[in-house]
């Protein structure tokens, strides 16, 4: 008896050490890359993680948090009137990201949009659009061209459908860059020509889809062949995501 009780104690001792190791190794992915985390804060000034894009996204219920979050990262923003007070697509709390160090440059003029799709764009920015254009042309990015934000209007055209994102100005129509030497990359033009455009396209979509809800390209359809469409769509922490 005695010795069948040793050999119990050892193997619980042989279940214990393996659960402390993963135990251990868990705490420490937690405090290296608490972004990978679903219930964790989210800090724009971290890198992107797995959990970033609905995080993103799920700002849109607290504006006042969002906004605050652009303010301690340096994301500067014009406040915006609402938008079509009176009709079907009523918009509040959108706003046009402009000036400060931590802003690019869009043309035209910045647009109107929700604070998840403004910070999503500078979390883009940072972690996507500069490191490949450096890895690529050796320079930055000076502009981001885009169509638009905000337009009443359901999907797909037709009047039974639901309600695109562009009529709560939460997407944006990306249509191409501009390089810090003059160089123009454009997204009708260069997807399908190869050379380093089109691999600097194709970085720039793939990125966008660790921090937008939804990211469609001209490999989706030809609607979007001349620009990526980008939106902050709230379907919950778990729920699905579009990267085409």
């Amino acid at each position: 008896m005695a010795r069948r009780r040793r050999r119990t104690r050892y193997r619980g001792w042989l279940l214990l050490v393996p659960a402390l190791v993963l135990a251990f190794a868990f705490w420490a992915f937690s405090r290296m890359r608490p972004q990978d985390l679903p219930w964790t804060a989210l800090d724009l000034s971290a890198p992107v993680g797995v959990f970033t894009g609905r995080k993103l996204a799920a700002l849109g219920d607290d504006a006042p948090h969002c906004r605050a979050l652009l303010a301690t990262a340096g994301i500067e923003y014009e406040t915006m009137p609402v938008i079509d007070p009176g009709g079907e697509c009523r918009v509040e709390n959108a706003l046009r990201p402009g000036g400060g160090a931590r802003t690019i440059l869009f043309r035209p003029r910045s647009p109107a949009i929700t604070c998840p799709v403004a910070a999503g764009l500078a979390l883009w920015e940072w972690h996507v659009l500069q490191p490949a254009a450096r890895q690529v042309f050796g320079q930055r990015v000076e502009e981001i061209e885009h169509l638009g934000s905000y337009n009443c209007r359901r999907m797909y055209g037709r009047d039974d459908a639901p309600w695109s994102e562009h009529a709560s100005a939460n997407a944006l129509d990306i249509a191409g860059f501009v390089l810090a030497d003059g160089t123009r990359i454009n997204v009708k033009r260069d997807w399908a020509e190869g050379g380093r455009k089109a691999t600097f396209l194709r970085l720039a979509r793939d990125g966008a889809c660790g921090v937008f809800t939804t990211v469609l390209s001209p490999d989706y359809n030809a609607a979007h062949a001349d620009h990526f469409h980008l939106d902050q769509a709230d379907r919950g922490l778990f729920g699905w995501r579009a990267c085409r």
